[in-house]
């Protein structure tokens, strides 16, 4: 969502890297251009115009850090009010509830039941919660059976009463709620195509019906400008405690996520970076300000590996690479590990340094899966003694995965060089890039 400001501020702040110091002069042709990025971006004008003020009276006022080059001052200076635009701190979702209660609102197509069936999920795998997902959209067609099958696909409980009274079946939600032991209750209520009476009303009365610990409005990031006036319709009439942005990944300007906060005072809470199950994040200001400005995401990278590697697997691995008898065995089962970590192109956003043509790359998911039905067509033996596949052999593999001779070449090669490369950094010639 943020590269193609990320860049433009990147380009921006390199101007300033060389300086010696900073003055006016120069700081005025830099802030001249992060303007222009951040409205071209759809940032609101107020915010760009306070932010650039801000930027400018720290950068001029700043005695230099004698660790810091005054480049580098400055890179700081705008990480700050970035952070400071998105949020600050993070902002916790609420566990203290037994259980807690958590009704979710917006208008039609924002993405909100699928949002809910995120949440749950992540309420489960990071917090170790019991979530039940509760149906009050009685309105629009589909939505109680949408919310079904998430929660079958998911192994989590839906509790639905069909077409009744949403007030009513949220009541009674929390009561079966209290009743087995469930510690999230995730209420999702009807939308509209945009704000009307009919539905502030209804919302307004499970609201002080239930008093939930939480009311987090799911907003569509490619909304635009527009999101300020949507928070501000639910926020006047509700009293949001957070927003959660979904579509992050998409094709979108990003001024939003950047005005939000600041014009609104209601946090993002959560952010949608894929249309996978498991593709809702925690948001974490500091963590996107550094992703605007290309320095990476290593917190959120060792957080996805924690939760996806197996840490005596990984132990093991390294063993081997350390005493070069890495094999292809040993590949496999760390190519499957990093799959479940997310898409390639996902994570090499996430390392500082990485170019930014490797940033932009499209990684098919088919291409990852060609690899695995090669090695998977190696017999055990083949896996642990890649030595031993001669051209028969080769062919026999390339029959066995459907690819051809060529592609169990390319993929012998590439495993010979990241050997070397292994090697390498065992013997101290050569250093890890992060």
């Amino acid at each position: 969502m943020f590269e193609s400001l990320g860049d433009r501020l990147q380009a921006a702040v390199n101007k300033i890297r060389g300086y010696g110091k900073i003055t006016e002069d120069n700081i005025s042709e830099v802030t001249r251009e992060i303007r222009l990025a951040l409205l071209e971006a759809d940032v609101n004008y107020k915010v760009v115009k306070e932010f650039i003020n801000n930027v400018k009276e720290k950068a001029l006022g700043e005695e230099v850090a004698k660790s810091l080059k005054p480049g580098e001052q400055f890179v700081k200076i705008l990480k700050d009010e970035l952070v400071e635009l998105l949020g600050g701190e993070k902002k916790e979702i609420y566990t203290a509830g037994n259980p807690s209660i958590l009704m979710l609102v917006g208008l039609q197509g924002s993405g909100k039941t699928t949002t809910i069936g995120k949440l749950a999920l992540l309420l489960r795998k990071k917090y170790k919660k019991n979530p039940l997902l509760v149906a009050c959209d009685v309105y629009r067609p589909a939505a109680i059976d949408q919310l079904k099958t998430i929660g079958k696909e998911l192994n989590i409980e839906v509790y639905d009463e069909g077409k009744g009274n949403p007030v009513e079946i949220a009541k009674n939600a929390i009561k079966y709620a209290k009743e087995n032991k469930f510690n999230y209750v995730l209420i999702d209520t009807a939308g509209r195509l945009h704000i009307d009476e009919t539905l502030m009303n209804e919302l307004k009365d499970i609201n002080n019906e239930i008093n939930p610990d939480e009311v987090l409005l799911v907003l569509d990031s490619m909304v635009g400008q527009d999101a300020v006036n949507v928070i501000e319709g639910f926020n006047n009439e509700l009293k949001l405690t957070g927003a959660i942005l979904t579509k992050l990944d998409g094709d979108t300007r990003g001024g939003a996520a950047l005005s939000i906060r600041h014009l609104t005072n209601v946090p993002i809470k959560f952010v949608g970076v894929s249309e996978k199950m498991d593709g809702l994040d925690e948001f974490y200001p500091d963590r996107m300000a550094t992703r605007i400005l290309g320095m990476g995401d290593l917190m959120t990278m060792i957080e996805k590996a924690e939760e996806a590697i197996n840490e005596d697997e990984a132990r093991k691995t390294a063993k081997k690479m350390q005493q070069g008898k890495f094999d292809l065995e040993d590949f496999l089962n760390t190519f499957k590990q990093i799959k479940k970590m997310g898409p390639l192109e996902g994570l090499l956003k996430l390392i500082p340094g990485v170019p930014k043509e490797l940033k932009g790359v499209k990684i098919d998911p088919k291409d990852m899966a060609h690899i695995e039905a090669i090695i998977l067509s190696m017999t055990p033996y083949e896996r642990r003694h890649p030595e031993v596949l001669k051209a028969s052999r080769k062919a026999r593999i390339a029959k066995g995965s459907a690819r051809s001779v060529e592609e169990v070449n390319r993929l012998l090669n590439q495993f010979e060089q990241m050997k070397k490369m292994m090697k390498m950094m065992k013997n101290g010639n050569m250093k890890m890039p992060f």
